[in-house]
């Protein structure tokens, strides 16, 4: 295994048959040249990005190689905690987002995160992992970052873990039930506790509805009188979902069925009744 080119200390690029692949470790490149031996004890990752292999060794050339390391330091953590290998475009897309928000807070123009809460709900598993993400930028770099950029990076950690390339979708679902939210807290005229467990179910319940739309999955059917009785005694609720439900219909063209309606106004019912025994 030889160096075809090298990107800088810690990152080459060698070619197999024909394929050129990305080798990463710390100090790989050091007094090396092209054509030398790869020093095989100092690898610590190979990946081909295919297409994207060029413009991910135009970033290894032009972001601080601290910025670098940075990155693939939170995707190895992610790696080791979630269990599995994460998709390997987000070498490009932490390492370029990560980069980038680090160069903005030293410049202090923050960039606001609306979707923090739901973030946090939704990927409990990526979100702690970003927020050890960040503290270990600040023990590394002494920048800290805040907590809107642990929730960008939750999102790009979810995205590659569903073997995803573009983060659009990851923001577009969560955007969808952010509205969702808000339509419920105006129709029921309540201020929802975004820290309590009735609305962490309930997040969860309208994101794995949204899933299984996009998915083409059937629903969980209701017995017809178990429906009957919630449209009469949770009314309500009821009209609550509906408003949920039309919303949905008319902004992204999706549907849920009537049983799923009268599930997601279980949901509403208990989150109603709660806010209003204080």
């Amino acid at each position: 295994m030889r160096i075809n080119k090298i990107l800088n200390i810690n990152s080459i690029v060698i070619k197999e048959d024909g394929v050129e692949k990305i080798v990463m470790g710390s100090g790989i490149a050091f007094q090396k040249s092209k054509n030398d031996l790869v020093d095989q004890s100092k690898i610590e990752k190979i990946f081909i990005l295919k297409e994207e292999n060029k413009k991910f060794q135009e970033l290894l050339q032009s972001v601080p190689e601290s910025h670098i390391t940075l990155a693939e330091d939170i995707i190895s953590y992610a790696e080791e905690k979630l269990e599995i290998k994460l998709n390997d475009h987000i070498h490009i897309a932490l390492t370029d987002h990560l980069s980038f928000a680090l160069e903005r807070e030293k410049k202090g123009i923050p960039i606001r995160n609306r979707l923090v809460n739901e973030i946090k709900n939704l990927y409990h598993q990526e979100y702690e992992i970003a927020i050890w993400g960040i503290e270990h930028v600040k023990n590394e770099l002494g920048i800290s970052l805040p907590i809107d950029e642990a929730a960008f990076i939750a999102l790009h950690i979810h995205t590659a873990k569903m073997n995803l390339t573009n983060i659009g979708s990851s923001i577009k679902k969560t955007m969808i039930i952010q509205d969702m939210i808000d339509i419920i807290s105006s129709h029921l005229s309540i201020d929802i506790d975004r820290e309590s467990m009735d609305y962490q179910r309930l997040l969860t319940h309208l994101h794995f509805a949204l899933a299984r739309l996009e998915d083409n999955k059937p629903f969980h059917d209701m017995d017809k009188d178990m429906l009957d009785v919630i449209k009469t005694k949770y009314s309500e609720s009821f009209e609550c979902a509906l408003s949920v439900e039309s919303f949905l219909n008319a902004e992204h063209s999706m549907s849920f069925p009537e049983s799923e309606i009268g599930y997601i106004t279980l949901h509403l019912q208990r989150i109603y009744d709660k806010n209003y025994q204080h």
